[in-house]
């Protein structure tokens, strides 16, 4: 079993401050292994009726760690990552890096204290922090990450005024911040897939027909799919809502099936990210058609868009951003496939309790199972590269 991180990443030499020299590798680590412990915690609570010490009731403390901590982190650090490449200025390193992890730190403590609000600390600093290398690199193009981790800021905020007891705000908070992961996944996402495509098929199939070029189509597809989630966030309960969040996923769907996604089912490192993609159009749907038809508990369609979408779209951007940024080849070994199929059962077995009737607790757990194994073994395989130096 010692060997098996050495086959995904390569043995990284030994360097006490490698892992503050960039942000995705004390983000990543630190996402990885939030998530591999925080649903055990919550599995606790909710299969076998432990106590939660946290000032927010369980439920709202689980939706809000696996989105502004689990997913907060992971966005922070693809953002910390990227955005040197967008404005050409250094990046964000040493010891205000070290200050933005303990922020985040912070916010995972304080859930159990008093002031509950201290976790409202690292996603206001972020914000600042994306924004003040943005303007300072007059890269207002670029303005839109800003304001949706404004979003993000504020859907938290809204959790926080919850555990205060000042309004019954925490629901909205968590479909805001669950919302905005999405949108990410929808513009990012929608620039990441096709391109990586295009360049593996390039090397990997010479001659084949390439991903369709970016065109109105995609614009169409990807307005209405934005309009899906901002329906879902608004008006969860509307019937045009509905209608609306029916007619997003399609259009994601549609724009999906332009990118060659089958073509590239030999490397699993590229195909996870379409299949990532796939559960965010699946899930908007079935939001959708469940609004009409009331098949299912609310609950299986938002986790095909969480566990689904958030859970399989981070997981294949952290393990492909890590090995590419630490110099190492971009193929995924068989630790990290087994990775991307634990996810992916998760996500299955997640979306499918709330039909497995008398099971649903057992299902729940099983997929609760998946996801911190996929997770605890991201941090096994990557975490030697993570607080290695690059190759």
């Amino acid at each position: 079993m010692m060997t098996v991180p050495l086959q995904e990443a390569g043995a990284p030499t030994a360097a006490p401050t490698a892992l503050w020299s960039a942000g995705f590798r004390p983000f990543f680590l630190l996402a990885a292994i939030w998530a591999a412990l925080a649903v055990p915690a919550w599995l606790a609570v909710y299969a076998h009726g432990y106590s939660l010490p946290a000032v927010l009731p369980a439920m709202v403390w689980h939706a809000h760690e696996m989105v502004y901590g689990y997913g907060l982190a992971a966005v922070a650090g693809f953002l910390l990552t990227a955005i040197p490449n967008w404005t050409g200025r250094s990046p964000i390193r040493g010891a205000p890096l070290a200050g933005l992890a303990a922020l985040w730190l912070l916010g995972r403590v304080a859930a159990f204290t008093p002031a509950p609000w201290l976790a409202l600390a690292f996603p206001l600093a972020l914000t600042a922090v994306v924004a003040r290398e943005v303007a300072s690199a007059r890269n207002f193009h670029n303005l839109p990450v800003v304001a949706i981790l404004g979003l993000l800021s504020a859907g938290s905020l809204l959790v926080q005024l919850h555990a205060l007891g000042v309004t019954e705000t925490a629901a909205l908070g968590n479909r805001i911040g669950v919302a905005t992961l999405l949108l990410l996944i929808a513009l990012i996402g929608g620039r990441l897939v096709p391109s990586f495509t295009r360049n593996w098929m390039a090397r990997a199939l010479p001659g084949a027909r390439p991903p369709a070029p970016h065109s109105a189509l995609d614009w169409a597809c990807l307005a209405l799919g934005l309009c899906g989630l901002a329906a879902w966030v608004v008006a969860p309960d509307s019937p045009f809502s509905f209608g609306v969040e029916i007619a997003g996923g399609v259009a994601l769907g549609v724009r999906l099936a332009r990118w060659r996604g089958l073509a590239t089912r030999r490397e699993p490192l590229l195909f996870v990210l379409h299949a990532g993609y796939g559960w965010l159009a699946a899930g908007l749907a079935f939001a959708g058609a469940n609004g009409f038809l009331g098949w299912m508990p609310a609950g299986a369609p938002l986790h095909a868009l969480t566990v689904g979408a958030i859970g399989t779209m981070t997981l294949a951007v952290m393990t492909r951003a890590s090995l590419g940024h630490a110099g190492r080849p971009l193929h995924a070994g068989p630790g990290t496939s087994a990775a991307y199929l634990l996810v992916t059962a998760a996500a299955a077995l997640r979306f499918a309790a709330p039909l497995t009737g008398e099971h649903a607790v057992l299902s729940t757990a099983l997929a609760g199972c998946a996801w911190s194994a996929a997770f605890a073994l991201f941090a096994f395989l990557y975490g030697p590269l993570l607080l290695g130096t690059k190759r």
